[in-house]
């Protein structure tokens, strides 16, 4: 069984920074892909970011250059870097464990975390 706990969230004014941590439990984190997911307000829940097994990620359009997904794979941990933040950033994120074969598949989440961007 995995366990995924998200920390890091908060209020911040546009323009600001926060970093998401994801830490998990079990075996498998080095062998496994991770994606942090938001949902905000009325909104869909989409993949803000991914990070193969390999290092490779990807990003959706909108956080592209302000954004940073990296792993450690010593501490089981997943980080999402947001830097440049925006009032339609402000959403509740997840951070999942998943498998990525040409798509990202999420099959672990955690409870999420708030972000809330505002003045």
């Amino acid at each position: 069984q995995v366990q995924l706990v998200e920390s890091g969230g908060g209020l911040v004014q546009p323009g600001g920074s926060l970093r998401l941590s994801c830490a998990a439990s079990g075996s498998i984190f080095s062998r496994s892909s991770m994606g942090w997911y938001r949902q905000a307000p009325g909104k869909e829940r989409e993949l803000v970011a991914a990070i193969v097994r390999d290092g490779r990620t990807k990003y959706v359009d909108s956080v592209k250059g302000r954004f940073t997904i990296s792993r450690d794979n010593g501490k089981n941990t997943v980080y999402l870097q947001m830097n440049s933040l925006k009032p339609e950033d402000t959403a509740v994120y997840y951070c999942t464990l998943g498998t990525y074969l040409g798509n990202y598949a999420p099959q672990y989440w955690g409870q999420g975390t708030q972000v809330t961007v505002s003045s």
